[in-house]
This record gives C-alpha cells, structure tokens and sequence, in this order.
C-alpha cells in the first residue's frame, strides 16, 4: 500500500513536471492553427424558422475546450447575432444579447428571436475569450422568423 501512494505521488509530480515545461498560451494573441474553422450546421443560410429553434455548431481543425481550461489550440464558440463589425482583435468578445459565450464547450443553442430576418456568425476564440488570429470565424448566414 505504501508503495502504491508513493508511486501515485511520483506520477503526479511527474507530470506536474511535464506541464510546467510547456510553453503557455498567449491570451491576449492567440494563434489560429492553420485550417481551423468553424461553421453553422443548421439552421441552413436563408431558412425560415419558428420564434424558437435550435442553431448547431461545426468546428475542424481546433479543440473545444471549456472556458476554464487555458490550452494552446483550443477554444470555445461565441454566437454573433445581428452583428454588423467584428469584435476587436486582441480583445475578449462582449457578452450580451448579441454576443452569446458557450465557455463550458457547448455545440448548439436554442434561440428565442422576434419576427423578422436576423444574421448569425459564429466566432472562436481562445479561453479568455480573445478572437484567435487570424480570426475563426464562420460564413455569416441569414434566419427568417415568422
């Protein structure tokens, strides 16, 4: 048994090593992988859709990753709704009624809309909620709400 907790204790101090030796992420810069994008799934560009419905979220080349991890390569989806210009470079994403954060890794979200055409973008960015660069973002599409 003692053995074991010492063992235990070795592998853990071991890749404490190991992740001290790795090289932290820059927040406040962070560096799109080559190819990475991120796409809306569904609801399709133009569709008509109810006051409420479900909009999916596509990523490739880049992990989801929650919020509260701080990893190189990783990220999470910021939802742009009737967004006219980007947010910052450099800057983390606002978080509001047109700026919606899915920090804890979420793929898709039911919105509630009113009546009328509305835009929809999604954004990656890094755990501190900073836009990658170049920026990760997808094609923006249109929604009609009847």
């Amino acid at each position: 048994m003692r053995y074991a907790v010492l063992i235990a204790a070795g592998i853990a101090l071991s890749a404490t090593v190991l992740a001290a030796d790795a090289p932290a992420p820059d927040l406040l810069h962070p560096k799109a992988p080559a190819g990475a994008k991120v796409f809306i799934v569904g609801p399709a560009d133009g569709a008509t859709v109810g006051p409420e419905f479900v909009v999916n979220f596509g990523v490739e080349g880049i992990a989801i990753a929650p919020a509260t991890e701080v990893k190189a390569n990783t990220g999470h989806h910021h939802l742009l709704i009737d967004v006219k210009d980007m947010p910052a470079a450099g800057a983390p994403i606002p978080n509001d009624e047109t700026h919606k954060h899915y920090g804890k890794g979420q793929t898709q979200d039911t919105l509630h809309l009113s009546a009328g055409d509305h835009t929809l973008q999604l954004e990656f960015a890094n755990s501190a909620h900073v836009p990658f660069e170049p920026p990760i973002v997808s094609k923006k599409i249109t929604v009609h709400v009847k």
